[in-house]
């Protein structure tokens, strides 16, 4: 039995690659603050689902998270930690502080903190080891406009990424990233209804299981070997070129 909690697991990325993994077999633990949702997908998938509703903003919670579920299944073969939030978009003068503070705290102390948990639980469980994969996007390399919060969360989880690969050498604790660019979830369409308001058009988009099935196979791959990074992106999105 392979093991994983996925955060941000209520919706979006998070669902889908909750669904994935628990149809290709693998017992998930499904962390987001909506219980309702969380155990919606459990009664949709019985046991191997395991509800662990909580913020990830809340050390104490997370700590008792992960403590059940590895009570409930004995080891964590690997971490998706996805959750996120995107605050409203602004000019950097009329960015509120409390919206810089609140994406820091979920995006990036959020991250931190499952991180965290997880790296302790996959260092001293024996076997020793496991995979953390932390959900990017493609603004950690070239922001949205008016997006300051989000980009500059998202560049200092490549720096994250980067540590937990090096600190995890010595006890087979694997890291990747993987960077998104426009899977369509409800959060995207939001996005594109206020381009449509602007008059701008609407972003290129792609399935987000094409999302979920990247992130199995960078779970599925064997513990000496390993996917820093993968950008998966709408194909017609603009992200390289000049302007």
């Amino acid at each position: 039995m392979k093991t994983m909690i996925v955060t941000g697991a209520s919706s979006g990325i998070g669902l889908a690659v909750a669904e994935v993994m628990l149809d290709a077999g693998w017992t998930v633990g499904l962390i987001a603050r909506r219980a309702e949702h969380l155990q919606a997908l459990a009664d949709r998938h019985g046991k191997a689902a395991i509800p662990l509703p909580l913020d990830v903003t809340d050390a104490h919670a997370v700590d008792t998270g992960f403590h059940a579920f590895v009570e409930t299944t004995g080891r964590l073969d690997c971490l998706f930690n996805n959750a996120g939030i995107f605050t409203p978009a602004a000019p950097l003068d009329e960015i509120a502080v409390a919206d810089w503070r609140r994406a820091v705290e979920v995006n990036l102390t959020g991250m931190f903190l499952c991180a965290r948990r997880g790296f302790g639980v996959m260092r001293h469980q024996t076997p020793q080891g496991g995979r953390i994969i932390l959900n990017g996007s493609v603004s950690a390399h070239v922001p949205r406009p008016g997006a300051a919060p989000y980009t500059a969360t998202k560049h200092a989880i490549t720096g994250l990424t980067k540590q937990i690969a090096l600190d995890g050498r010595p006890f087979d604790i694997a890291a990747s990233q993987i960077d998104i660019g426009n899977a369509e979830t409800d959060l995207l369409r939001d996005a594109a209804h206020q381009a449509t308001l602007r008059g701008d058009p609407p972003p290129e988009v792609m399935d987000v299981a094409h999302v979920a099935l990247s992130v199995r196979h960078m779970a599925e791959l064997p513990l000496t070997a390993t996917i820093l990074f993968q950008t998966i992106m709408a194909t017609k999105m603009p992200y390289v070129g000049r302007g």
